[in-house]
């Protein structure tokens, strides 16, 4: 069935139809508001206005009206978004419904969105995407807080067309005052937030005024309908075509002679012949050819979806991007960003991620909640965790470098989510503010002992007295080449004489295998240790004796160590070494590298090595007796 004045209908070209419908463009918008604003009325009168519903839909509309409808005698068009049961019986909306439709000037979908502070969350899914916000206000209530609270997550996705509909001034005779008063209070609001274009209509939704046509009851307002400014409204000044950013999706190799690269435009232009490189590899080549839509094009565009050749055999695989070689978004491992926290559970520091971001897919962990806000006042307050539908501004650490620019200047590569890899729930929603220096960034050390139980049938005691040994630490520490190896092993070796039961844990060896994804800042080095920790405290409770050779430079560190594996079972002994006698020693030539730039984070270059309070001290190597270690 055609729709009632489909364009072009008298005709019967649907292929013509078609292709002018293709041409158009796309234009993503959804309704916010609280509950009972009238969000789906608006969308339903916006459809039946405008002439783009079905006549099976409209007598379904009409029935549906008198058996559930909430407008008395008056057509309810909150049903024809209201899809779910659910919803219908409740008479709100809990999902988010998405409708598509088109007008003579452009194409759009429609994200209706719920209206309770508990679904907040669903707000966010569907305000993801959009480039336009239409903001229900009852004019009978004016501002308040669940508009504060979607304004606020508006500006924070980066929203920068906002209609702000004052609706249901039938109920309020239409006034003029009423209209100017809630606008004076929605401005005053939003000052603080980042929206640069606020345009404000009166309507009434349930019936018509100024939703497609202009009315009659609100001669005082000279300015456009909501169609009228749908169908008008630019938009493609609000993509990012500078910065080109392929992120790639996909590997296409059919044969030896054909290497595609399949994804889409993040951002920017890209044009046959450009110089690109691929990241992380820092490869660069040519662009060969560009492929669109089964087609071969001199040039392609954000958001195309494309398969892109290359001049030269170069790695790339899924998950690494294609940028200009003067133009490369940040690749860091520690960033900033505001976070929306869509899980039941509230946020565990401790707990690991899985992040997405474009196509790459990296582990994660929140370092730091450096402030939560209150979207209702917008001010901010000390928290250590995010429940559901907070939001905050944290520090995320990832397991290798990230790829992105920042989500106001690229909303394609600023943003990302976290997935539980227990549940695979998205538990949150971000959006990146800026990179962070690693020394800027908190200690990982503490460990959160509160919540482990010993489910042994074998008891501390029970060990003691088989292995005739109590457990304990002797944490050798020291520059780089300061002897603590050969201390270390000196050391195993006379408590394996003794019969002791001993083990070594090298920092070396840990570095190239369990902790092989992490470098060196201080960051990484403080988890290092804690990973460390942690095993030695597991090792000690099961009665062993380890001996641990570590730099770890940092005496608060240390003694965040020691509070991990209990103070007494740990002995710290720091090898006394001049940095003239160690870079004598130091066969790998890392003193070099290190003074030379090559190498950063260097303990006893660009890292001072703090002494702290050491048990035992050894000054000469050749005099220390092992058995006055003990």
């Amino acid at each position: 069935m055609v729709p009632a004045n489909t364009p072009n209908s008298e005709t019967n070209d649907i292929v013509e139809f078609l292709a002018e419908d293709e041409k158009k463009d796309l234009l993503r918008l959804l309704t916010a508001g609280s509950v009972d604003d009238g969000k789906s009325t608006l969308i339903g009168r916006l459809l039946h206005d405008s002439k783009r519903l079905y006549d099976d839909q409209l007598d379904a509309l009409e029935r549906d009206s008198k058996r559930v409808g909430n407008a008395g005698d008056e057509i309810d068009y909150a049903l024809l978004m209201d899809g779910l049961k659910a919803e219908r019986e409740q008479g709100i909306t809990i999902d988010v419904a998405y409708r598509y439709f088109s007008t003579s000037k452009r194409k759009f979908i429609i994200a209706d969105t719920p209206g309770h502070e508990q679904y907040t969350r669903n707000m966010v899914t569907g305000a993801s995407t959009a480039n336009l916000a239409i903001v229900l206000i009852d004019a009978r209530k004016g501002v308040i807080t669940q508009t504060k609270r979607h304004s606020f997550i508006i500006s924070l996705l980066g929203i920068k067309h906002v209609i702000v509909a004052i609706n249901k001034m039938d109920l309020e005779n239409y006034s003029e005052t009423v209209f100017n008063s809630i606008r004076d209070d929605y401005l005053n609001f939003t000052t603080r937030l980042n929206i640069p274009d606020i345009q404000f209509v009166p309507l009434s939704a349930l019936k018509g005024d100024n939703i497609v046509d202009r009315g009659t009851n609100m001669d005082w307002y000279s300015g456009p309908s909501i169609m009228t400014h749908l169908e008008t409204i630019p938009i493609t000044a609000d993509r990012n075509f500078v910065d080109f950013r392929f992120p790639v999706q996909s590997v296409s190799r059919p044969n030896l002679d054909y290497r595609g690269f399949a994804g889409r435009v993040a951002s920017g232009i890209i044009r046959v012949g450009e110089e690109i490189v691929a990241l992380p590899s820092g490869k660069s080549s040519m662009v060969k050819s560009i492929e669109s839509m089964g087609k071969f094009v001199d040039y392609a565009f954000p958001p195309q979806s494309i398969m892109l050749t290359l001049e030269d055999e170069i790695d790339v695989s899924r998950g690494d991007m294609l940028v200009r070689t003067n133009n490369q978004p940040h690749a860091r491992r520690h960033f900033e960003a505001m976070m929306v926290w869509m899980d039941g559970d509230v946020l565990d520091k401790s707990k690991q991620f899985h992040l997405k971001q474009t196509t790459q897919k990296v582990k994660a962990r929140v370092d730091e909640i450096r402030y939560k806000v209150d979207v209702n006042t917008l001010k901010r307050s000390d928290s250590d965790d995010l429940e559901l539908n907070q939001i905050g501004r944290c520090v995320i650490t990832v397991s290798r470098p990230l790829l992105f620019d920042s989500y106001r200047k690229n909303r394609q590569t600023g943003s990302f989510i976290l997935i539980d890899p227990l549940t695979h729930n998205t538990s949150a929603v971000g959006m990146i503010i800026d990179r962070v220096d690693a020394e800027k960034l908190p200690s990982r050390i503490v460990s959160d002992t509160a919540t482990q139980t010993d489910r042994s049938m074998v008891s501390p005691e029970d060990r003691i007295e088989s292995y005739a040994q109590a457990p304990m630490t002797y944490w050798i520490t020291g520059l780089h080449a300061s002897g603590k190896n050969e201390i270390g092993y000196r050391l195993e070796k006379y408590l394996f004489d003794q019969g002791k039961k001993v083990v070594v844990l090298d920092g070396n060896r840990l570095r190239s295998g369990l902790n092989k994804e992490l470098g060196h800042d201080k960051v990484d080095r403080d988890e290092n240790l804690r990973r460390v920790a942690e095993m030695v405290k597991v090792l000690n409770d099961q009665g062993l004796v380890v001996i641990a050779i570590f730099i770890s430079p940092d005496k608060d560190t240390r003694l965040q160590v020691k509070d991990i594996i209990g103070t007494d079972r740990y002995k710290e002994i720091f090898i006394d070494t001049s940095i003239e006698i160690c870079k004598q020693r130091d066969k790998k030539q890392l003193y070099k590298q290190a003074e030379s730039g090559l190498l950063k984070h260097f303990p006893g270059v660009d890292v001072q090595y703090e002494v702290g309070l050491p048990e035992l001290t050894i000054t000469n190597l050749t005099s220390v007796k092992i058995s006055e270690l003990i």
